[in-house]
């Protein structure tokens, strides 16, 4: 049966079976939305487990977070919240998607923390370190592809792109690679990890929103420093 019929004056009117379609959907994405929120903060906890470097944006809340001595998952909900307001002079309009993952990325990044435990050998660190690449190349495909607005560090750099009408590769690399040095020189960790994120998180990012899609072309993928993809879940 069809989801679409036409109603008596000749106008389409949505069926039973069309209410339900996107109903599913929209489930769907709700889901698809707060679970890649949650595995983000997942696996940029087991990326600061790992000790083997960060991603940019985490790089400069580790960084924060060791000289205010607050925990990086609030420092995270913070910065989140503080790029926010310069959407303002941006003019970008939040979402849902901009809204939770201020609040919910730093707190799962912080639950995480908890639970899982420091270890010191490499033969632990290298598979939290890869389990945590990994896991937020598939927590990015989740939250982009549910559609519910981009993330806060996201849209500074698509609202910098709009105003400035640099580039978005020039406005994203820029950012991230002063939040970079800005992270490095306060103390947070800069290693091998940060270059493997760098090279990997696009690729990945890109496959898992293709698998994720839930309906139409999907969204470009991240991009890291120096590659030219559109937005992340940051």
């Amino acid at each position: 049966m069809s989801c679409i019929r036409r109603s008596v004056q000749g106008g389409p009117s949505v069926t039973a079976t069309g209410t339900r379609g996107g109903e599913r959907r929209l489930g769907r994405r709700v889901a698809q939305l707060y679970g890649g929120l949650l595995l983000y903060g997942v696996s940029a906890g087991l990326m600061v487990r790992a000790e083997l470097g960060l991603s940019p944006w985490e790089v400069f809340h580790q960084g924060v977070s060791e000289r205010i001595g607050l925990s990086i998952g609030i420092v995270s909900v913070l910065t989140g919240a503080l790029v926010l307001l310069l959407w303002l002079p941006l003019r970008e309009r939040p979402g849902l998607g901009t809204v939770s993952n201020v609040v919910l990325v730093g707190l799962s990044l912080d639950a995480t923390l908890v639970l899982t435990p420091q270890w010191e050998a490499l033969a632990v660190r290298w598979p939290l370190l890869l389990s945590g690449i990994v896991l937020n190349g598939v927590a990015t495909g989740l939250y982009i592809a549910a559609r519910f607005g981009a993330g806060p560090r996201d849209g500074l750099m698509t609202g910098l792109h709009r105003r400035t009408g640099v580039s978005l590769r020039v406005a994203r690399t820029g950012v991230e690679l002063v939040v970079l040095v800005s992270g490095y020189l306060l103390g947070g960790g800069v290693g091998a990890g940060t270059a493997l994120y760098a090279l990997s998180i696009g690729p990945l990012a890109q496959r898992f929103l293709r698998v994720f899609a839930v309906d139409g072309p999907p969204p470009g993928p991240p991009a890291a420093p120096g590659v030219p993809v559109a937005p992340d879940v940051r």
